[in-house]
């Protein structure tokens, strides 16, 4: 079975969902995995441009970018790195105005049961997240 490392572009085309023969390539690839024709894998760096390039170039709403990626995600024939984190870090994304890779050093953090070193006052906005203490 083919397997294919999603770029954001083809992520972002299939989550705008356009009339674009690039949208509609994207659709029939996401298709291609879920008969199990071919597999998917979703990177965390495709992921964070994916967030960024829809909030910051065609200003989607967070939830609408959280659930559009969690819904991907959890697609037959789609393999996602770090996967339960990656959701933990779209539901924090989705409920805050955290930058996304915050959200998911928070995730990943919290996961691990590892602390955050940051001089970022974001993390404070997570109480399950344990935080380095510096004296800046």
């Amino acid at each position: 079975m083919t397997k294919y490392l999603l770029d954001a572009n083809v992520l972002i085309c299939f989550l705008r969902g356009d009339h674009s023969a690039q949208a509609v390539a994207a659709q029939n690839l996401f298709s291609e995995a879920c008969a199990g024709n071919c597999s998917l894998i979703l990177t965390e760096v495709v992921v964070a441009e994916t967030v960024w390039v829809l909030n910051s170039v065609y200003s989607v709403d967070r939830k609408r970018i959280a659930l559009g990626i969690q819904k991907v995600i959890l697609s037959a024939g789609v393999r996602c790195i770090n996967q339960n984190e990656m959701i933990d870090a779209l539901d924090r994304f989705s409920s805050t105005k955290c930058d996304f890779i915050d959200c998911y050093l928070a995730a990943l953090a919290t996961q691990a049961g590892d602390h955050v070193a940051s001089f970022d006052k974001d993390f404070k906005r997570f109480s399950d997240v344990k935080r380095w203490n510096h004296r800046a």
